[in-house]
């Protein structure tokens, strides 16, 4: 009887190691990743999404870029939105509170409205130059 509560408890702490190692492999490290990562490239230019405000839902509104720069937009708000241009030339899709969009390039020169798709009313300009 003792050589098997002995044999059970050498188990017990044989699962127990492996069970901390391979919880301290999956939580992974704070070393920067390998170089070969893929990578969001960041934006020209970032509009805020500010909430559901008409014509001051997106700041800065109105925004000039230059032609060939690339735009993106944050939700600093705590419900989700979006931005499509109100002809369809761009959309980032349903952006979460806290997200921001891949960078949009803006290679026509013009000015663009926009607006959420979610919440109408928010609209925004853009003029490319």
């Amino acid at each position: 009887m003792l050589a098997s509560l002995l044999g059970m408890t050498r188990t017990l702490a044989l699962l127990a190691a492996v069970a901390a190692v391979t919880f301290a492999t999956a939580c992974g490290s704070s070393s920067p990743s390998s170089p070969t990562s893929p990578t969001t490239p960041a934006a020209d230019v970032t509009i805020q999404i500010v909430g559901d405000r008409g014509n001051t839902s997106f700041n800065p509104s109105p925004t000039t870029v230059k032609v060939g720069q690339s735009v993106a937009w944050h939700n600093s708000d705590t419900i989700a939105h979006d931005s499509t241009q109100d002809n369809g030339r761009f959309q980032t899709g349903t952006l979460n509170a806290g997200a921001t969009s891949s960078p949009i390039a803006m290679n026509t020169a013009g000015t663009f409205t926009y607006h959420c798709t979610i919440h109408p009313g928010m609209t925004g300009t853009i003029t490319v130059q």
